[in-house]
């Protein structure tokens, strides 16, 4: 807040408080000439009188011990403007206090699991309670309640992982997040192949999970020599895609972004770019490996539930 910002809302206040108090004064005060109490001239019912006594002097004073209660109020605590009163209290330090305390009282909650490997604290019906509550608190935004994703979010719950589904890659993925990017490749692909070049692309991708639908393939055919010189770098010569770089395999039947045909043309042509934000800030290492915990027993229910039998 600017100083004249500051002074107009000091002035607002200081405004209102003397005019409580004026009106308080001269209200209370009887004039020269005013009518008796009694002497209003109002009557109901034939004997129902209205009269018009002042407050008693104990409920003035109430009112004005409450007028000082609140400039008192006003200096201790931040209310006039930019002054930020003499008890330097802040909504932000209350906060900050309050989440520090609950904060103490989580992490004796977490603590018999810090430092474990993701896939051992799977195994603990506890740990994977706590771990689905983060979920839903954290992750359900974006993968969905039931962990299946959407369009531009990956499915949880199977066994298909973009970046490594071993515990060590799970768990660095929650804490460090992950930047997937699919260059746009419309004008170099156009460039060499002609302006049917992309669909040629999509084409011999859509073979790539059914080898068989490449024969007599024309379409498919272009496509490959295509795909060669551009897409091997990342997805491999067979399609399986790279962990370390977060291509998919293209020889499944999981399409991140949709797999119709249009689809398939905008990533080739437009690029993707995906984020997984890093939850090592936002959660704790604890956390967030009670919560990587949960996501990896959704794809290897079998291995945890032998061991809670």
């Amino acid at each position: 807040m600017n100083a004249g910002w500051s002074w107009y809302v000091i002035a607002i206040v200081a405004l209102n408080i003397v005019g409580c108090v004026w009106l308080l004064w001269w209200t209370s005060k009887r004039k020269p000439g005013d009518p008796k109490p009694t002497d209003t001239s109002h009557y109901w019912d034939g004997d129902i009188t209205e009269y018009n006594k002042p407050l008693p002097k104990w409920w003035l004073n109430l009112f004005y011990l409450t007028i000082i209660f609140s400039i008192g109020y006003l200096v201790y605590y931040p209310g006039l403007g930019a002054f930020a009163g003499v008890s330097g209290w802040t909504s932000q330090k209350e906060h900050d206090a309050d989440k520090a305390r609950d904060d103490r009282k989580l992490e004796q909650t977490f603590a018999p699991y810090a430092g474990q490997s993701i896939d051992v604290i799977a195994r603990d019906p506890k740990a994977l309670a706590l771990g689905r509550s983060i979920f839903n608190n954290t992750c359900a935004t974006c993968h969905g309640s039931s962990a299946q994703g959407a369009i531009g979010y990956p499915n949880l719950s199977d066994d298909i992982w973009h970046w490594g589904g071993s515990p060590d890659r799970v768990l660095q993925t929650v804490l460090d997040g992950r930047e997937g990017v699919m260059p746009e490749w419309g004008k170099v692909l156009t460039g060499m192949g002609g302006p049917n070049a992309v669909d040629y692309v999509v084409a011999y991708v859509r073979t790539l999970s059914a080898p068989a639908s490449m024969e007599n393939n024309f379409m498919a055919a272009q496509g490959k020599s295509l795909y060669n010189g551009v897409c091997v770098a990342c997805h491999g010569v067979d399609g399986k895609g790279n962990q370390e770089l977060g291509a998919p395999d293209l020889t499944d039947d999981y399409w991140l972004y949709g797999n119709s045909t249009e689809s398939l043309r905008q990533t080739i042509a437009n690029g993707r770019h995906g984020s997984m934000p890093a939850h090592r800030p936002i959660l704790g290492e604890t956390r967030a490996r009670l919560v990587a915990a949960y996501v990896w027993s959704l794809s290897h229910q079998s291995r945890t539930t032998a061991k809670k039998k």
